[in-house]
């Protein structure tokens, strides 16, 4: 795979973090910042990916109930934790 060089400044204390996880790792702090960065890019091409698809969904008609979202919310962190809901309203498109 081809690699390219990329060169941008780092606020101090962010380098004297990445330094100290290298040394504590030993893993050349190359190779830490480019698995963050690839992880970064990663969950944000996810988000945008569940983005897109619930805008596609909204274009739909289809949505979750303020009902349904509300029960699942208030679910959080209780025994009885609910899964998320699933689309139940469907408008025509006009």
């Amino acid at each position: 795979m081809a690699s390219n060089t990329v060169s941008f400044d780092m606020p101090d204390p962010m380098k004297r973090q990445l330094d100290q996880l290298s040394r504590m790792t030993k893993r050349d702090a190359s190779t830490l910042a480019r698995e963050a960065l690839a992880d970064y890019l990663q969950r944000q091409d996810e988000q945008a990916s569940a983005i897109d698809e619930a805008l596609r969904s909204a274009d739909d008609g289809q949505f979750i109930s303020h009902d349904a979202m509300s029960e699942w919310l208030e679910s959080w962190g209780s025994a009885e934790e609910k899964s998320p809901p699933k689309i139940d309203v469907i408008k025509a498109r006009r």
